[in-house]
């Protein structure tokens, strides 16, 4: 019995505009990413991130008319890219069901490992930079509330409902969130590992006192 010839391989098909504007969009926004990470906001110029991009200048002004809409865009793009990394993060360090202190501990070493990565760091060099440019200031009002909401939606995750429903939760997450983001403005010039800031242990022993767990050992 001789055997069928083998079919030729089926023609790829071809992508839609809507596809094709979609895909160049995300390279422009990875491209600027990376230059607002690596080099920072004096780094990040249209020119600087359409050579990375490697796109026509009409394509990213297509796509972002202002250098403020597009670095804005960028930094909500890189945040909400690594929250979900965290949820996934945090998924797997509560996998055993730690409660108690034991459970804030982990979630306060989690959400400050978070202040040593790119999103916040991008982050700063907006906010820097906005003091002295209006144009960007007003773009990032415009996304600052969306992602401090979804910031908070994976603190929740992270500390989980035992904790977000005592009658201190809301004051300790603010406290906490801006408490580690102000140490964590140091490690833009301090060489030294995070994991033993000394503010650490002075972060867990606050939250275990609000959250009335400081009788437990931890």
């Amino acid at each position: 019995m001789t055997a069928a010839p083998d079919s030729p391989p089926a023609e790829p098909q071809p992508r839609s505009r809507a596809q094709r504007t979609a895909d160049s969009r995300l390279l422009i926004l990875d491209a600027a990413v990376a230059c607002l990470v690596e080099d920072g906001y004096a780094g990040a110029s249209t020119l600087a991130v359409q050579a990375r991009a490697g796109v026509s200048r009409g394509r990213l002004l297509h796509h972002f008319p202002s250098r403020a809409e597009l670095l804005v865009a960028a930094a909500e793009h890189l945040t909400t890219t690594v929250l979900e990394e965290v949820r996934h993060r945090a998924a797997a360090l509560m996998d055993d069901g730690p409660t108690g202190r034991e459970r804030v501990d982990r979630a306060i070493e989690l959400i400050w490992a978070t202040f040593q990565e790119p999103p916040f760091w991008a982050a700063m060099e907006l906010w820097t930079a906005a003091r002295t440019d209006p144009e960007l200031r007003t773009a990032l009002r415009s996304v600052e509330r969306r992602l401090r909401a979804a910031i908070a939606a994976v603190a929740h995750a992270i500390w989980g409902p035992a904790i977000t429903d005592a009658p201190l939760y809301t004051d300790l997450a603010e406290l906490l969130f801006t408490s580690m983001r102000g140490v964590a403005l140091a490690y833009a010039f301090e060489d030294r590992p995070a994991a033993t800031d000394p503010h650490l242990a002075l972060w867990k022993r606050l939250a275990a006192r609000m959250l009335g767990l400081d009788g437990e050992d931890g």
